[in-house]
């Protein structure tokens, strides 16, 4: 077997569309170098025919990219090696395309999220070979389609539904329409004889023999499954272990047992290690070409079975409850191929620092790269996977269903390898959508994708990976006759909080699992300010706008800031304001959330990350730096975490303890004044108590609370030796409290390429945070949102300061805190 990449000489071409004036004689009749894997958006960057799609306006100048037929052509060189076949290997073409080679038609696609193999040997020719492929322009296709079969209620303004192709990719309420065409994964020619290795799917289990592998070889035979004559032997390895069975010509399926009786157990992070053991499945016709991965051996179940509550959602994996803290994950960049193994792995970090167990890839994505799930393998962080429908109907017919089974077969064999995949689930808010928002009349008995969710996509997950759960949607209630989103009931999804209500309406929630909730802050002030150019910059400037996608999203900004934050005055203060918010209100959500276990087994955060420089619900922005909210969250989401919660008794400390370790100790309440001299009064000694994988709930003294001045006082649990060791109540928002503006001083020091900022209170500081990249862009820091009692001092460590002067880390608009917009006069 060779494999030959086709991965240069490439040349793009505009064949038709509406072409900008100052760019049609250029471009006409003429083509241009292009990149594969890439992107026409990409390409005409590259050559400086377009400006940067992020910046300014330029997604609104820029929109004829995706109603333009692009043309992707190269030549080659080839000589028959005498191969029984020639394929074409496309692993992914974006996405109704004409793929022709020295003229022949050999291939129509119109799947961005599935590979093609093309049997091309008869229109090879021995020389120069070219090949084109032709892209039908994306936003005219899903245009065309809804005149051909019908309009199919969405979301957002292009019907994406009519595709399959990435919806985000056709623009979001976070994400840029930059609806792309193009070669977007490896490309190649592989010439091959005999039998070939078409796929494997190694499925793993535990039993009391050991870790078991069973591995699922299907076999590709060059003259086909009646092919007579030759045979081939297929054996598959893992740790030593081997079995083997003998196949003759015609017969394509195979599955190989082996257990390995020592294994150790893959865990989620939190639980125990993540030993991830090589696997090998080779022929011997083709020794020397093995197929290789890597399996994790533990189980994965969830329980939904009816409780005394409603519906539980309880991931177990090994037979261990697993309480997660997750948030969603988006494609990490619009233009998918610039995203590499290195960008994956730093996001996948930003995870695991935030002390999350769990990422959801949602279905207005993509099938991610396995660097993704690699990466998650081996930091033990749990992949829930989205099937890739969101937010609208889809039709159910030929058309659209062939595909769709086509699509699935493959991602389900795929990414079955992965140890960290634990949770299939068929959409994102379609089938809440079809009950609640007004679809059924619009729909008229037409198909909406059920069978889909409840069909189709169950029965192959249980044909092709019956180790993981399925779950038809989210959110869903695992019930025929229950509303989809019923807090009582499996998941649900909070969106009226960002949308219509004050953030600490999430307590009003007894929520069995939040798949989905977040509020809304701008991404880092460099990230903003290198993309937005309003003069003066301000909340409601076109620019500004441009890059917020949610309806009315910076008015919702404003309206969310009302009795929790004074109104800012200019934009400084609007930025640090509307960011402060965004990590207090997630924070408000998670506390509450844990609080309820074990009714509550999960949350899972809207959203981890951005696919471009936008004001957003993500903890880290496009140019990676990490938002107050990601401070935020990784607070909430200590393993063993301290809050202080309203309760039916009165004011309850709750402790959860998400470690196989019990502790018990000392509560010390009391007390604290705001201000200057933040004397204690009331201190009481509270013995306190929890067990491993554990909640327990401590009514605080009642006498504690009653004498609380909130404008003046707040209540403080110090707990030594017990995960961050403190909580505190602050019965009063920061608009109803006494603060200090000029709470805090900083000094600044040079600590080899770092810089340490010590920040010492002169009275009570709320959420001291250093917003560092106002310094240096590319600047980070090792902690956030640290609150201060007067007289006490935290250090924080600044890296990539880029030569940047010490003292500029300690200035006043890097050293923030919340009683510094106390000090602010409104406009």
């Amino acid at each position: 077997m060779v494999f030959s990449p086709l991965h240069d000489g490439w040349t793009l071409e505009a064949v038709s569309g509406p072409l900008p004036d100052d760019l049609a004689t250029r471009l006409a009749g003429t083509t241009i170098p292009a990149t594969v894997p890439g992107c026409a958006h990409t390409d005409l960057l590259a050559e400086g025919l377009i400006t940067d799609p992020f910046d300014g306006d330029a997604e609104a100048v820029q929109q004829w990219i995706g109603s333009t037929v692009w043309r992707y052509a190269t030549t080659f060189d080839w000589s028959d090696d005498g191969s029984d076949r020639h394929d074409l290997v496309a692993e992914g073409l974006d996405t109704v395309a004409r793929v022709e080679l020295n003229g022949v038609l050999v291939a129509e696609t119109e799947n961005q999220h599935r590979s093609h193999r093309i049997d091309v040997k008869e229109a090879l020719v021995t020389g120069a070979n070219r090949l084109t492929i032709t892209f039908a322009a994306p936003v005219a296709e899903v245009e065309a389609r809804v005149e051909q079969h019908g309009a199919l209620p969405h979301v957002n303004h292009h019907p994406f539904n009519m595709l399959r192709k990435s919806a985000s990719n056709f623009g979001w309420d976070w994400g840029v329409d930059v609806a792309t065409s193009g070669i977007w994964k490896p490309i190649g020619l592989d010439s091959w004889s005999g039998v070939r290795i078409a796929s494997v799917r190694p499925l793993v289990d535990v039993t009391d023999e050991g870790g078991v592998l069973d591995a699922h070889v299907d076999l590709e035979w060059a003259g086909g499954e009646g092919a007579g004559g030759g045979s081939t032997e297929v054996t598959v390895e893992v740790d030593g272990h081997r079995a083997s069975s003998a196949m003759t010509a015609g017969e394509t399926a195979v599955s190989l047992r082996l257990v390995v009786p020592d294994a150790e157990l893959w865990w989620p992070r939190g639980h125990g290690a993540q030993p991830l053991y090589p696997v090998s499945v080779t022929l011997s016709t083709s020794p020397d070409e093995p197929w290789e991965a890597r399996v994790g051996f533990r189980t994965v179940a969830l329980d939904t079975a009816p409780d005394a509550h409603g519906t539980p959602f309880t991931v177990s994996v090994n037979g261990e409850v697993v309480q997660i803290r997750g948030a969603n994950w988006i494609p990490d960049h619009a233009f998918l191929t610039e995203m590499d193994a290195a960008r994956y792995r730093r996001r996948v970090a930003d995870a695991t620092d935030a002390n999350m167990n769990l990422l959801r890839v949602w279905g207005g994505g993509i099938y991610e790269s396995h660097d993704f799930y690699d990466a998650c393998d081996e930091a033990g962080v749990l992949v829930w996977q989205d099937f890739l429908f969101a937010c609208a109907a889809y039709a159910e017919e030929a058309w659209l269903a062939d595909e769709v089974e086509a699509e699935a077969r493959e991602a389900i064999t795929r990414l079955s390898r992965h140890a960290s995949l634990a949770i299939w689930n068929g959409n994102n808010e379609n089938i809440w959508g079809f009950v609640e928002w007004g679809w059924r009349a619009e729909l008229a008995g037409r198909t909406w994708g059920e069978g889909y969710y409840r069909s189709l996509l169950p029965a192959l997950v249980a044909e092709l990976d019956g180790t993981r759960p399925y779950s038809p949607g989210s959110p869903y209630s695992f019930g025929d006759y229950l509303h989809p989103n019923d807090a009582r009931h499996g998941t649900m999804h909070i969106w009226d909080v960002w949308n219509d209500r004050d953030y600490t309406a999430y307590a009003e929630y007894p929520a069995r699992f939040v798949s989905e909730f977040g509020f809304q802050g701008p991404p880092a002030w460099s990230t903003l300010a290198a993309v937005v150019h309003d003069e003066p910059m301000e909340p409601y400037g076109h620019e500004m706008l441009v890059h917020q996608k949610a309806d009315d999203g910076n008015l919702k900004l404003e309206r969310g800031l009302v009795g929790h934050l004074p109104s800012p005055n200019g934009i400084d203060e609007w930025h640090w304001a509307t960011q402060l918010n965004q990590a207090a209100a997630i924070r408000f959500g998670i506390e509450h959330f844990r609080s309820l276990a074990p009714l509550n087994t999960g949350t899972i955060v809207w959203q981890l990350n951005d696919d471009w420089p936008v004001v957003s619900w993500a903890a880290v922005d496009f140019d990676e730096h990490r938002k107050p909210l990601w401070f935020a969250l990784r607070a909430a989401y200590e393993p063993r975490l301290a809050t202080i919660q309203p309760r039916a008794s009165g004011l309850s400390l709750v402790l959860l303890n998400d470690t196989a370790a019990a502790w018990h100790g000392t509560a010390r309440a009391a007390v604290a004044s705001l201000d200057a001299g933040g004397s204690h009064r009331d201190v009481v000694d509270v013995p306190v108590a929890v067990e491993a994988r554990g909640a327990s709930t401590t009514l605080l003294p009642a006498e504690l609370v009653a004498s609380l001045d909130p404008a003046t006082e707040v209540l403080v649990v110090d707990l030594d030796g017990f995960g961050a060791g403190r909580a505190v109540w602050n019965a009063a928002e920061v608009v109803g409290q006494r603060l200090d503006p000029g709470a805090v001083r900083a000094t600044a020091t040079p600590d080899g390429d770092d810089v340490l900022v010590t920040v010492t209170a002169s009275a009570y500081a709320r959420d001291v945070t250093l917003l560092v990249d106002r310094a240096a862009p590319r600047a980070t820091v090792d902690r956030g949102l640290v609150t201060l009692l007067a007289g006490e001092s935290a250090v924080f460590r600044v890296s990539a300061t880029d030569g940047v002067d010490a003292a500029r880390f300690a200035a006043d608009d890097v050293v923030r805190h919340a009683g510094a917009l106390v000090g602010v006069v409104a406009l």
